[in-house]
């Protein structure tokens, strides 16, 4: 077997591997009745939203950008093949907790503000259906070392928060079989980005206007550097966290 043939053999085995464990992803999920529920519920109005942007659910990949002021979740689409994502949906949050600015500590009730993906899926959430995100990731954790950061941030059903982000039951159905089915096609690690506010000049600005806090200004300036980057391309740019816990994007 030459060396050529000993790669391409060995990348044939890992896709055929990826893709037997994201149909038992999918599979085990079904197997939760909350999800077999929301499958029943909802996939057919999920398709046919998909279906006006030209995307069937075996193919869609998913971004998730939130954005505290205006209490959005922002549900962005692509084809799995595709690099350029499509508006899909916007979900309210139902409400939220805290105040703009990171999360910096356990009990402070913020909702976390960087650059995190989807770590869990909980088909038995006390609030219906949840999917975790990555908080406190590296950037937490270099920026506020020492603190008790806490954990346990996720996107959930109901309408209570103390630093999570519940968008009802009915749309978490929605959402959670979109993030399921983007598993399933491959998507190893859906993107979750979250902001203060639309991370344009004006903005900052009016938000950075009166306050003393040089190292919340720094630590703003960074995340629109990200968030200007998937504004100018609709790509999600490689992100990655410096020594001082600075984002830097690619």
């Amino acid at each position: 077997m030459t060396h050529l043939t000993k790669i391409t053999f060995i990348m044939t085995i890992l896709l055929i591997s990826n893709s037997i464990m994201s149909q038992s992803f999918k599979s085990d999920q079904l197997k939760k009745s909350r999800v077999k529920g929301a499958y029943t519920h909802v996939q057919d109005s999920v398709q046919k939203q998909l279906s006006s942007l030209r995307i069937n659910l075996t193919d869609v990949h998913i971004y998730l950008r939130a954005v505290k002021m205006d209490k959005d979740l922002e549900v962005w689409v692509k084809h799995k093949d595709s690099t350029s994502y499509q508006l899909f949906k916007t979900y309210d949050f139902c409400v939220l907790s805290g105040s703009l600015g990171p999360k910096t500590m356990q009990g402070d009730m913020q909702v976390p503000e960087g650059f995190y993906h989807i770590d869990r899926f909980n088909p038995y959430s006390t609030f219906h259906l949840s999917l975790g995100i990555n908080y406190p990731n590296t950037a937490d954790k270099k920026l506020n070392a020492g603190n008790n950061l806490g954990g346990d941030i996720f996107i959930h059903g109901n309408c209570v928060s103390i630093g999570c982000i519940p968008i009802t039951n009915a749309m978490i159905e929605e959402l959670y079989i979109l993030a399921v089915e983007a598993r399933n096609n491959g998507q190893r690690k859906i993107p979750v980005h979250i902001f203060p506010f639309k991370m344009h000049d004006d903005n900052i600005k009016v938000a950075t206007e009166s306050l003393t806090d040089d190292g919340m200004k720094v630590f703003w300036q960074n995340l629109k550097l990200g968030y200007q980057k998937f504004e100018e391309t609709r790509t999600i740019p490689n992100v990655k966290i410096g020594s001082t816990g600075a984002y830097i994007f690619s």
